[in-house]
């Protein structure tokens, strides 16, 4: 018997729209991101959903809500900050274009797309690494025991170790990713 692990992101945020350092910050769906939530939850609606998961951040489970109204069936839903956002620290809040400014673009790049750097007081995606494969760990656990199909309302940063885990990408991979708002990626648990 095998299982699935739908795992997507949220869709687009007015700090996404705007290339603001969004992290932790609790930023909203655009009118965009609703339809691309709409989207994904198009593409779900003839799969079995029995489990659903969101974090804290209103993006996450505003998506996560748009998908489960194809899903009746899913009478367990709950919140789990492993999988949230990296946390950017003390750059949340400020806008790509400023940070390039004050900073240069060689240390927006490195920060951004390197493994083990972290802005001040924020995480490395080293760091999202570990808790992500906490949360997927422990859903593996579960889906075996319980035989059940599992929706995971991710963020873009959760979601590159996420894919890491079960694509088998190095950490070079991993970092390139881009990860859609409008889809979704599917992974099949053997019980």
């Amino acid at each position: 018997m095998k299982k699935s692990i739908y795992l997507f992101r949220h869709g687009q945020t007015f700090y996404n729209r705007d290339k603001i350092f969004t992290g932790w910050k609790d930023s909203k769906l655009t009118p965009l991101g609703c339809k691309q939530a709409r989207m994904v939850a198009k593409q779900l609606k003839g799969k079995e959903i029995d489990v659903a998961y969101h974090t804290r951040l209103s993006r996450s489970k505003n998506t996560l809500k748009e998908v489960l109204k194809f899903h009746p069936e899913c009478n367990v839903v709950l919140v789990d900050d492993r999988m949230i956002e990296r946390n950017y620290g003390v750059v949340q809040g400020i806008s790509h274009k400023k940070y390039i400014s004050e900073n240069g673009i060689e240390k927006f790049d490195f920060y951004h797309r390197d493994y083990r750097s972290k802005y001040p007081k924020g995480e490395s995606i080293e760091m999202v690494e570990k808790r992500v494969n906490s949360f997927v760990k422990d859903i593996i656990k579960m889906i075996k025991k319980d035989k059940v199909n599992v929706a995971v309302s991710a963020h873009g940063n959760s979601m590159r170790p996420f894919r890491k885990y079960f694509e088998k990408l190095s950490v070079k991979e991993m970092m390139s990713l881009e990860n859609p708002y409008d889809e979704f990626f599917e992974y099949e648990i053997k019980c």
